[in-house]
């Protein structure tokens, strides 16, 4: 099967069988994640350890840029015992920030109609997928959830792809992934999936960053749209 054109900004649904989305700045407004680790964890890092809240910020930031990429970043357990702090029970504080981003419901329910198969692929622990899900119940419409924590490897790695091919069965040019992670969509181009897809705004509150690499969007209905104009016309 040709590879699907989509750097060319067009997407030939007949030739897409799998969605593998992620979940946190791609489905999710990354605002969430943003402020809960540039703000209410260091606030209250300092508080914990009584540190001025820049000096907590140093501190954190440092450790944070150590293990991003890595399965660490996103092990709630992990951040727990290196911070004294228990990180699942702050989230829950103010899960009231989770917010789906635009025009997803309608993407999946578009999908769903088109009768692709549907899956979250995502590095975030499971706990977060859990508290994240309670505010924004979207499971309902994919066929299964994969957390990275469960393939030994996070997403940006290119082990990371063979196996959850093994573990979904999904043909490589017939599969399309949207990611807001450019490093991340390097390394399931590496694996040779077949559509991959930019996110250009992950939080509301940032600006549109498209990539330079790969065909972005601000938001899913310029999928759909893309789609609806390529229907016959009668």
């Amino acid at each position: 099967m040709k590879s699907t054109d989509i750097r060319q900004g067009t997407i030939d649904w007949r030739q897409i069988d799998t969605v593998l989305l992620d979940m946190d700045g791609t489905l999710l407004d990354r605002h969430f994640d943003d402020y809960f680790w540039l703000c209410y964890v260091p606030e209250n890092y300092a508080l914990s350890h009584g540190l001025e809240i820049d000096e907590a910020r140093r501190r954190l930031h440092a450790e944070f840029e150590r293990h991003q990429g890595t399965l660490a970043w996103s092990d709630l357990d992990f951040w727990s015992r290196e911070l004294q702090l228990d990180i699942p029970a702050l989230k829950r504080r103010i899960d009231a920030l989770v917010a789906v981003h635009p025009y997803v419901t309608e993407f999946l329910e578009f999908c769903q109609q088109q009768q692709k198969e549907i899956y979250l692929v995502t590095n975030a622990h499971r706990q977060t997928l859990e508290i994240k899900m309670a505010r924004a119940p979207l499971l309902g419409y994919c066929q299964g959830v994969v957390c990275a924590e469960e393939m030994g490897r996070a997403k940006e790695e290119a082990e990371f792809w063979p196996r959850l091919q093994k573990r979904l069965g999904y043909r490589k040019k017939s599969t399309m992934l949207a990611d807001d992670n450019e490093r991340v969509l390097a390394a399931a181009e590496q694996h040779g999936l077949g559509g991959l897809v930019h996110i250009a705004r992950a939080s509301s509150r940032s600006p549109i960053t498209p990539s330079v690499r790969y065909t972005s969007i601000i938001d899913f209905r310029e999928l759909i749209t893309i789609q609806q104009c390529r229907q016959p016309s009668i």
